[in-house]
Parts: structure tokens; C-alpha cells; sequence
């Protein structure tokens, strides 16, 4: 009995002969037999290195995701699919009848790959197709293929139309008809301190409140339960204060589709033509994040790695606090920290000239801020029922926000160096990106290049929201 090791390629057949040397004179000592190698599907097989090269092991993992742009008339797909270690081309391609669109994509050592297309007339039933090219198959490789529907978004587009249409027609009855409380909707004038009042039994204003504003929040990813705090605060600026909330967090899809730097300025530049603002929630992270801008390091947090989004901190203070000491702009941005888990030190330097409110000691101060009305006005001070700090939580979204905030303040405590621990890394930042450059720059030469009359604007600016007028 013997053994002998050939190479062999997969779905060939191969024919063995066997026979004694010398050959016997009499009978027939040959033995011939027919060996079939199955291929790279066989179970033992497709581990073989000859498969494996063909991406036997190759499960792509494709999905995708849809969202619609209104304004452009564009429904964006984003196609994601895992690499494989054998192939470092493919070609994404997607077909729907009288439409196709193919882009060819690298790997770069990324594990995992995301392809945006974009279409301009709805189509429903799309296939899409990933064509690996692998070392031994090269242009002859098997590809991924899966139909996606997306009728259902168009639907379900046209039912949010609807119901928005609807809720929209009722909240308009509903104001008409509950004018006579203005209580629910309108600000509680309260007498100065020479002729104090109760809030409770003060003389309604005639006038209603300013429409609807929108806030775009800027914030660090500092702890998960950080990152709950903001999420709640959303939650009663939107239900209780009934104002439009921007955040990344609520918009991850549109995010992914243009970039993080591309939705920072879309966003500011519709704010900077309307009466919105931008509220800046200072924290830990934030301080740490701006003081290594100016050192040239970079701060990484836990949460930024976890993040489907990424850090938009960085990004944020590079478009905006260049323009924050600009006199046309400064009204724009509020400043604010929540005192019971940030302080006065975590708010840059930039900042310091401007009010800082704290959260949510101050919050009714900010919303008027928000709403540009002043609470103290001559003879008066001018109140808004269940935003003050006694009695924000009494609603189910500031209950909700309280805990949150009570939550981390006690985790706080038993883990002092809690901000530490959630610091990645130290490293220095890549000098050959200009993007970073400009962040140095800009972060590096802020402050000591205020003008005097920057700076008296902002020390006006905050004698102005700070002093009550009699």
C-alpha cells in the first residue's frame, strides 16, 4: 500500500492508473479508476487555498438603505457589503428597467464597504449586483445578487404626507379653538420685584408665542449615558417646547448619504438665513477635544469609535467658532452645559465671553433665548409654565430627562476618573490633511485674535441677556 500526492484543480476528473513493474505475462494487473474533484461548493473543499482564492468563504453580507430628498427629487440607495481577503475590485452595479448604474469600488484594507447611488424617477423592484474579481477567478467570478423592494417607501412617503397634512389641518383648529386659554400656549406676565406676583395667577400676554423654531445641537459623544442625556433633551425640547430639534444622532441615514462636513454646513447655512439657532452643549469632552485642536493632538473617545456617525464635535468648532465672534452671527449660537455633570471649566475659551446657561437651572432663560424674547421686561418678568427648574420634570419627557441626568451625575461619583477611562487615545494629527490644518489654525489663533470691539460686543451682548430691566 502506498500514497501519492497530486495537485489537483476543482470540478476536474482525473484518471489514475495503477500497475506493477514489471507487468505480469498473465492476466490483467492494471487497475483504472475515474476520480471526479468536486468543487469549491463541496463542504471540504471550498477551505482548500485554491477555492478560498475563488471566494469560496466569501459571504458578502449585502444589504441596503433608502432615503428621499425632497428638494433634489432623488432617492439615494446606499449599498453596503462586506470584503473579502482574495479580492481587492468590485464592480456594485443596479438595475431597474430603463435605468442601470455600475461603479467600480477598491477595498483599501477597509472590511467593509458602503456605495451610494442616486436616482431621479422612483423605481420600485431594484437588483442589485457585487462583481468581486478574485486572484484566480479574475473577470469569471461568481456574484452576489439580491432584489430589493422598495415600493413600500414610496408608500409609506405618501401616508406620511397624508398624516402630516392631517395633523397639520387639526393642530390649526386646535389653536383657533383653545385661543381663549392662552395659559397653554402664551408667555405669563409676572409684575417686577417692586410689585410681586404669583406666576400662577399673572395676566396672560395677547400676544402668542413666535412660530416654530428649529435647533441644531452640537455636543460630545462623552459616555453612553451622556449621549442619553441629549437624546432626552431632544425629546422635551420637541414635545414639550414644540421646537425643531437638528441632530446627527436623528439623522444618521442623510448623514451617511453626504458626510458629516457636508451636513454641518447645509444645516448652518439654513440657519444663518432664518431667526434658528445652534445650541452648543459643553461637557468634558468638549474642553478636552478643543484644548488638543490647539496642541495639534487628537482626543478619541469610546463613543466616537461606536458611533455610526463618528465625531462631528471637531467639525462643528472648525465651521463655527470662527464665525461665533463675528458680531452678524453671534446671535446665532447659545451656550450651555448641565451643571449637576459638567461645569463652568468644561466651556472653551471662545465661549467665555458669552452668556453660559445652566441646565436646567437657566433653561427657561435659553428657551426665551431661542424664541429672541427677553423674560425680564420693563415692569415685568415674563414666565413660560413647566420650564422652570421646579417643575420641568413634571411632564413625561422632562421626568425622563431628569432621571438621565441624575443617572450620570451618580455614576459620576462612583467612578471619578469615568472621563479618563473613556479616552481611546492620544495621538497626533495627520499634518498633511488640510482640513486638520485649518482646525489648527483657526483653534491656535481664535482668542488672541479677537479685536477689542469683538470683545466689547460680547461683553454687551451678555450684560444685555444677563440684567433685569425695571
Amino acid at each position: 500500500m502506498f500514497t501519492l500526492g497530486l495537485v489537483v484543480q476543482p470540478e476536474h476528473t482525473y484518471e489514475v492508473s495503477v500497475y506493477n513493474i514489471p507487468e505480469h505475462t498473465v492476466g490483467d494487473y492494471r487497475i483504472v479508476k475515474k476520480i471526479a474533484i468536486p468543487g469549491c461548493h463541496d463542504k471540504i473543499m471550498k477551505h482548500s487555498q485554491k477555492c478560498r482564492e475563488n471566494g469560496s468563504l466569501w459571504v458578502p453580507g449585502m444589504s441596503s438603505h433608502a432615503s428621499l430628498d425632497r428638494i433634489q427629487k432623488l432617492l439615494f440607495i446606499v449599498v453596503s457589503f462586506k470584503t473579502s481577503e482574495y479580492s481587492e475590485r468590485y464592480d456594485v452595479s443596479l438595475k431597474s428597467p430603463g435605468v442601470f448604474s455600475s461603479e467600480t469600488v477598491l477595498k483599501e484594507n477597509q472590511t467593509f464597504i458602503n456605495v451610494t447611488f442616486g436616482l431621479h424617477a422612483p423605481h420600485c423592484k431594484i437588483v442589485i449586483k457585487i462583481q468581486p474579481f478574485f486572484k484566480q477567478c479574475n473577470n469569471d467570478c461568481w456574484s452576489a445578487e439580491q432584489s430589493f423592494d422598495y415600493c413600500f417607501f414610496y408608500t409609506r412617503t405618501s401616508i406620511a404626507k397624508m398624516v402630516f397634512g392631517c395633523a397639520m389641518a387639526g393642530a390649526c383648529m386646535v389653536y383657533f379653538l383653545l385661543r381663549t386659554c392662552a395659559t397653554c400656549f402664551h408667555p405669563i406676565s409676572q409684575e417686577s420685584e417692586s410689585m410681586p406676583q404669583s406666576a400662577d395667577n399673572g395676566t396672560p400676554e395677547s400676544t402668542p408665542m413666535a412660530k416654530q423654531k428649529r435647533l441644531l445641537i452640537i455636543y460630545s459623544l462623552d459616555h453612553p449615558l451622556y449621549k442619553n442625556i441629549v437624546l432626552k433633551l431632544c425629546s422635551f425640547l420637541m414635545a414639550k417646547c414644540g421646537t425643531e430639534v437638528v441632530l446627527d444622532m436623528l439623522d444618521s441615514t442623510r448623514l451617511g448619504v453626504v458626510g458629516g462636513l457636508q451636513w454641518l454646513e447645509w444645516h448652518k447655512q439654513q440657519i444663518e438665513k432664518s431667526s434658528d439657532k445652534i445650541l452648543i452643549l459643553c461637557s468634558r469632552g468638549v474642553q478636552a477635544k478643543w484644548s488638543a485642536m490647539c496642541t495639534g493632538k487628537e482626543v478619541q473617545l469610546r463613543e466616537d469609535v461606536y458611533s455610526t456617525v463618528g465625531d462631528m464635535l471637531i467639525p462643528a468648532l472648525c465651521l463655527m467658532v470662527p464665525e461665533f465672534v463675528k458680531s452678524p452671527s453671534f446671535e446665532k449660537y447659545i451656550v450651555a452645559y448641565f451643571d449637576s455633570v459638567s461645569t463652568e471649566d468644561d466651556v472653551p475659551s471662545p465661549f467665555n465671553m458669552t452668556v453660559r446657561y445652566k441646565l436646567m437651572k437657566q433653561f427657561e432663560e435659553l428657551f426665551f433665548r431661542i424664541l429672541d424674547s427677553e423674560k425680564y421686561e420693563m415692569g415685568r418678568v415674563n414666565r413660560i409654565k413647566g420650564l422652570s427648574e421646579e417643575d420641568y420634570h413634571l411632564c413625561p419627557t422632562g421626568g425622563a430627562l431628569r432621571k438621565a441626568i441624575e443617572d450620570f451625575h451618580a455614576y459620576q461619583m462612583e467612578h471619578p476618573q469615568w472621563f479618563e477611562e473613556e479616552l481611546i487615545e492620544n495621538a497626533e494629527m495627520d499634518s498633511d490633511s488640510d482640513f486638520v490644518s485649518l482646525c489648527q489654525n483657526e483653534a491656535s489663533q481664535i482668542v488672541s485674535n479677537l479685536a477689542p470691539e469683538a470683545t466689547t460686543l460680547l461683553i454687551s451682548e451678555q450684560q444685555e441677556h444677563l440684567s433685569v430691566k425695571i
